[in-house]
C-alpha cells in the first residue's frame, strides 16, 4: 500500500505544481484517495494490459467526468459499496490540478437570443455517418478543396467540466454536441450560441442522432449505463427514455440510426473491466442491436449477436462460477442498406468461450424484424477480458488481443454497380465484404500491426473513388513508458481501392510535436476522418487535424489545437489530443472536438473552422 500512496502523493505534487493556502489539508485527501485507489484500481491501472489507461494518464481527465466515469459510467463496478465521500476523495486524488486548469463554464452561459429553428433546406449532417451507408462524405460541403489552406479558427466552445467526447452533429442552423458528463447542448451552428441544454444524467459519448419522429423534429442518443433518448430537438424537453438492455453494465457507446421512423442502437458493455475482479461471476452480456419506434421509444426488436444464452462453465480459483458464451459487443453505428432490407453492424471481442463465430464479425440482420442473416468473423477466438494473469481468476486460458471491428461499416456501389461493405479491425485489417453472397470476404489489405489500440479504431471514410483509412498503432512506450517493445511506425492515412484494396498512396504521420510536451506525444490517428470533394480531414494524437489531398495523400492544412482559446460561452476552452469520434464539414464549416483522452492530454473545446474565419 505505501508503493500507491507514494507514487499517488509524488503525481499528486508534481501536478499541483506550486504551493497554495490549504496544501496540507488537500495532501491529507489524497492521501485517503491514494489509498482507495490502492484498493480499487491499481491492480490494473498500475500495471495496464489492453486497452486500460496507465495510472498518470487519468490525471489528465477533468473531475467531473472521473466523478461520473466512477458513479454512472463503466466504472461503476469498481466503486461500489464507496460512499460518495469515499468518491469524492478517489477524484480528488486522480485529477488534481492547478487552480483553474480545468474550468467549467455555466452551461447556460452566450444563450441564443432568438428560439432554436432549423431552418429550411440548410445543411445536414444528422448522424454519425451523415448518411445511411456510413460513408463520412459530404459532397457538398460548403468549402472547396483549394479554399481549405485559408480555414481558419471562426470560434471555440468549451465544454464544462468535460472531456470534449462524441462527435457533433448538425442539422440546418442546429449543432448538437454530447458530452462526457452527460451534458448534451444544441448550439447555433454559425455563432456558438446556446439554444438549450440536457442533463442526461449519465455519461454521454455517442453522437447525437436527429431527424423527424412523431411530428417533430428529434434529438435521439445512448448513454453509458444502457439507456437510449428522445428529446425535442427545438427545446431539448425529454419525451422518452429506455433501456436498451437489463444487463447492470450495459452501455449504448454508438450512435444510435434513425431510418424511416425507427431508431437501432447499438449495445455494447464494460462487462470485460468488470472481469478484473475473480469474484465476478464472468461474464453475462450478449451483444445487441435494439429498434425502437422513433416516436415513442417502444421496443420493436432486439436482436443478439451471440443467439444462445451464457450456460455454466468451470468454476474459477475464487470458487466462482463461470458463464458463457458473452461478449459481442456493438460499438459502432449501425449502416443501413436500402437495397436489401437490412442492417449491418460490426462485433467486439468474447469475454468468455465458447467462441460462437459472432466475435469480432461483421453481421448482418433485417431492417424488419431482426432476424440474423449472415456473420462472417474476421478473428476467431479472441477472447479477451481485463485481468492480470492468464488461466486464473476470469482470464482465459488463451488470452486474446481484443480486436474489434469497433467502427462503423461503410457500404459502397463500385462503378460496375456492385456494392460491397467496408470494414476496419484493431487487428490492422481492412476488409470489403460481399452483401450478395452472406459476407464473403472480396479482399482484405493489412495497414497496421494492430492490437487493442492499434489498426483501424473509430472510422473510415469513402468519397466513392477511394477508401480512406487513418490507423493508429498506439506504441506500447506511450501508454507505459517502462515498455520494452519492437520498433514500429504508428498513424498514416492510406488511400485503397474499392474493388481490390489496393495501396493507392500512402501518408506516414508527421513526427510528432505536441504544445504539451513530449509526454502522451504520439502521432497515432485513432479518430474517425471524414472527406469532402479533393480532401480528407484526419485527426491525430499529437493535437493536430490535418487536411490530406484526396489524389495524393499530400497535407494541405494543419492545425494545432493542443492549445487554450477564448472560448464563446465564457473563459477558455483547453485542446489536447484529437482522439476518438471524429470531425464534420457541413455548411461551410469544419467542427472539431480536442482533447478525447486518448492516451493524450484530455481537453473541453470544440473548435469551428470557416474560410478566413467569417
Amino acid at each position: 500500500m505505501k508503493r500507491f500512496v507514494g507514487f499517488g502523493l509524488a503525481l499528486f505534487a508534481l501536478l499541483a505544481g506550486t504551493a497554495r493556502a490549504g496544501t496540507e489539508a488537500a495532501i491529507d485527501t489524497a492521501a485517503r484517495g491514494a489509498e482507495l485507489f490502492g484498493q480499487r484500481c491499481a491492480v490494473c491501472h498500475d500495471h495496464p494490459t489492453g486497452r486500460i489507461p496507465p495510472h498518470y494518464v487519468l490525471s489528465h481527465l477533468t473531475s467531473d467526468q472521473v466523478q461520473a466515469t466512477l458513479t454512472t459510467g463503466p466504472m461503476r463496478q469498481q466503486t461500489q459499496g464507496l460512499s460518495p465521500e469515499d468518491i469524492a476523495q478517489l477524484v480528488i486524488f486522480l485529477t488534481y490540478k492547478n487552480p483553474g486548469a480545468w474550468p467549467k463554464p455555466d452551461p447556460h452561459a452566450n444563450m441564443c437570443k432568438e428560439p432554436a429553428s432549423a431552418g429550411e433546406g440548410g445543411p445536414e449532417w444528422g448522424s454519425w455517418g451523415r448518411d445511411p451507408q456510413n460513408t463520412r462524405f459530404d459532397p457538398n460541403p460548403g468549402i472547396v478543396a483549394a479554399d481549405v489552406p485559408r480555414l481558419k479558427l471562426k470560434w471555440a466552445f468549451a465544454y464544462p467540466g468535460s472531456e470534449a467526447v462524441g462527435q457533433p452533429t448538425r442539422m440546418g442552423n442546429l449543432l448538437f454536441v454530447p458530452s462526457a458528463t452527460g451534458m448534451i447542448f444544441a448550439l447555433d451552428a454559425r455563432t456558438g450560441c446556446t439554444y438549450w441544454s440536457l442533463d442526461a444524467g449519465a455519461p454521454v459519448k455517442s453522437a447525437i442522432g436527429v431527424g423527424p419522429a412523431g411530428g417533430k423534429l428529434m434529438a435521439f442518443f445512448g448513454d453509458m449505463t444502457g439507456s437510449v433518448h428522445g428529446v425535442d430537438a427545438l427545446t431539448g424537453q425529454p419525451v422518452w427514455t429506455v433501456k436498451a438492455d437489463s444487463h447492470p453494465l450495459a452501455q449504448v457507446r454508438g450512435s444510435p440510426r434513425l431510418y424511416k421512423g425507427r431508431l437501432y442502437a447499438p449495445v455494447s458493455s464494460g462487462e470485460e473491466s468488470a472481469a478484473v475482479d475473480p469474484a465476478y461471476p464472468c461474464c453475462t452480456f450478449r451483444g445487441a442491436l435494439v429498434a425502437f419506434d422513433a416516436a415513442t421509444g417502444k421496443i420493436i426488436w432486439k436482436a443478439y449477436t451471440i443467439p444462445n444464452e451464457p450456460e455454466k462453465l468451470k468454476i474459477n480459483a475464487a470458487g466462482v462460477q463461470g458463464l458463457g458464451p458473452s461478449g459481442a459487443g456493438t460499438w459502432a453505428s449501425p449502416t443501413i442498406d436500402e437495397k436489401r432490407n437490412r442492417i449491418y453492424v460490426g462485433t467486439g471481442n468474447g469475454y468468455s468461450g465458447p467462441d460462437t463465430g459472432t466475435s469480432d464479425a461483421v453481421m448482418a440482420f433485417d431492417l424488419t424484424t431482426g432476424k440474423r442473416l449472415w456473420a462472417t468473423q474476421g478473428t476467431a477466438k479472441d477472447i479477451y477480458v481485463v485481468c492480470q494473469k492468464v488461466g486464473t481468476g476470469n482470464c482465459p486460458d488463451t488470452l486474446g488481443q481484443d480486436i474489434d471491428f469497433g467502427s462503423a461499416t461503410v457500404l459502397q456501389t463500385l462503378p460496375d454497380g456492385k456494392q460491397v461493405l467496408l470494414a476496419g479491425q484493431k487487428s490492422g485489417m481492412v476488409f470489403a465484404f460481399d452483401p450478395d453472397h452472406d459476407g464473403k470476404i472480396v479482399w482484405k489489405t493489412r495497414l497496421g500491426v494492430g492490437g487493442a489500440y492499434g489498426g483501424v479504431e473509430h472510422g473510415i471514410t469513402t468519397d466513392g473513388d477511394r477508401l480512406y483509412v487513418p490507423i493508429s498503432d498506439i506504441k506500447a512506450s506511450v501508454a507505459i513508458p517502462s515498455a520494452a517493445e519492437k520498433p514500429h511506425p504508428e498513424g498514416g492515412l492510406t488511400a485503397l481501392s474499392l474493388a481490390t484494396g489496393a495501396k493507392l498512396w500512402h501518408t506516414p504521420a508527421v513526427p510528432p510535436v505536441c504544445g504539451w510536451g513530449t509526454l502522451s506525444c504520439s502521432g497515432a490517428q485513432p479518430a474517425a476522418p471524414v472527406a469532402i470533394p479533393g480532401i480528407v480531414f484526419s485527426g491525430s494524437l499529437d493535437g493536430h487535424i490535418r487536411a490530406y489531398a484526396a489524389a495524393d495523400g499530400h497535407v494541405t492544412w494543419d492545425f494545432d489545437t493542443g492549445h487554450a482559446f477564448d472560448a464563446v460561452n465564457g473563459g477558455h476552452a483547453h485542446g489536447g489530443a484529437v482522439t476518438g469520434y471524429g470531425e464534420i464539414v457541413s455548411g461551410g464549416m469544419l467542427y472539431v472536438n480536442s482533447g478525447g483522452g486518448y492516451y493524450g492530454p484530455a481537453g473541453n473545446a470544440l473548435l469551428v473552422f470557416s474560410v478566413d474565419g467569417k
